[in-house]
């Protein structure tokens, strides 16, 4: 399933060398920002999760273009990284394109982006988590077009045969151990989810932890807060009440809740998905329950980037505000199940798919993953060690976290 994509870590920039042919490379477009909106003709480089998002993103591009006298291409890409990443190395990059979290940052510490959202009329519509992401030295750079949310995922029916009620959704670590435990059968793990920072992370920061220190100037991966959230996760494998996916023969943990191996999952409104493989699924969604130092969950988003510099800005913020409007983006999710990106929109969207209500709930204090240029690299070696966390040291792993983490920040920050 596409969507589940966009909430791992995903793939970097950097794949194939495509960095050093960046690095080679203008910023793309003219010297000179601006344009006519009338009789321009926009290419649009999506990352499509299926025909209903690329029908849909079409749809609005084709009534923007009709109202504006201009042309619009929608593109779904095959493979979003390499392919604006070639666009970008050859010189020619859309005029308009999905950016996800983990690349915005390579692409504006590089001067890459147009930093249209900074003085966008709408600028304060969004919640503040995504203006977060998607801003670089405090300027805000790209509007988001949606976001998700980590949540708790309950197989009702297990649930009910375990004798659990409402009153036993867990609210606190000590919850989940308890409930885990219960779901817990000879073929079921009580509860599974990735074994990947993009998951564990929010153990982490329920505990009170984080990555960077509240001026982005300093790593504080090697804290007490971490460790705390590592060893509860490690707890629960000890426990056996949590399995990742992996151990129950599946790609990913929605498929071990599809398949009937996992009673609870970690993942996003993206589960919604199961639905065509798993047709007799029953769950419900609910927040991640707090940690010691309080609720925390991930939010993921991308947001419509415009190359810096380019002869069709001007249309492509025209086109960029009609596409997050809170009619529009509520056409989207009707289409293809995203959450919009404005808190208003949002608010409308939890009435009207009250299932999801939660995801957008927890949003109000949900943080977007670490993500500054560089960083992909050093998350990847923290994965790989996170998968053999049953095992291992959680004070080791976050000492080198702490150093790796550390230089290809220094590095960053030289740059």
């Amino acid at each position: 399933m596409k969507l589940r994509r966009g909430a791992r870590w995903g793939a970097v920039l950097v794949a194939g060398g495509l960095l050093a042919s960046l690095a080679a490379c203008s910023s793309g477009g003219s010297d000179s920002a601006g344009g006519d909106v009338a009789g321009q003709k926009l290419t649009v480089l999506i990352g499509s999760s299926g025909d209903a998002e690329t029908k849909a993103v079409t749809d609005a591009a084709t009534a923007w273009g009709t109202t504006n006298k201009a042309t619009v291409k929608v593109v779904a890409a095959n493979d979003l990284t390499q392919q604006l990443g070639q666009g970008f190395a050859g010189g020619n990059p859309p005029d308009l394109f999905y950016m996800g979290w983990d690349q915005f940052q390579t692409y504006a510490s590089k001067q890459y982006l147009e930093p249209y959202a900074d003085q966008a009329g709408n600028k304060d519509a969004f919640y503040p988590a995504l203006t977060s992401a998607f801003s670089y030295k405090d300027k805000f750079y790209c509007e988001p077009k949606d976001f998700s949310t980590l949540g708790l995922i309950i197989n009702t029916e297990k649930w009910d045969a375990a004798g659990l009620t409402d009153a036993d959704i867990p609210t606190d670590w000590a919850g989940l151990e308890a409930v885990a435990k219960k779901l817990t059968t000879a073929d079921t793990a009580g509860l599974s989810f990735g074994a990947e920072y993009a998951r564990i992370g929010t153990f982490m920061n329920q505990a009170g932890g984080s990555m960077l220190s509240k001026d982005g100037k300093k790593v504080t991966a090697d804290s007490a807060e971490n460790l705390a959230g590592l060893t509860e996760v490690k707890t629960l494998l000890s426990d056996g009440v949590l399995k990742f996916p992996a151990d129950l023969d599946s790609g990913w943990s929605g498929e071990a809740l599809g398949k009937g191996k996992a009673a609870m999952v970690i993942e996003g409104p993206w589960i919604s998905g199961l639905k065509a493989d798993y047709p007799d699924l029953k769950y419900k969604a609910v927040e991640l329950p707090a940690g010691p130092g309080g609720q925390s969950t991930f939010t993921f988003s991308n947001c419509w980037g415009i190359p810096a510099q380019s002869k069709t800005t001007a249309a492509a913020e025209s086109l960029v505000k009609f596409l997050t409007t809170d009619e529009q983006q509520l056409k989207f999710s009707d289409a293809f199940g995203v959450i919009p990106s404005t808190e208003s929109a949002a608010k409308v969207y939890s009435t009207t798919y009250p299932q999801n209500a939660s995801f957008v709930k927890s949003n109000d204090y949900a943080v977007s993953p670490v993500a500054f240029a560089g960083a992909s690299t050093v998350i990847g070696d923290f994965n790989a060690q996170l998968q053999g966390l049953s095992t291992a040291d959680p004070k080791a792993i976050l000492s080198a976290l702490q150093t790796n983490l550390q230089a290809a920040l220094d590095a960053a920050n030289k740059k």
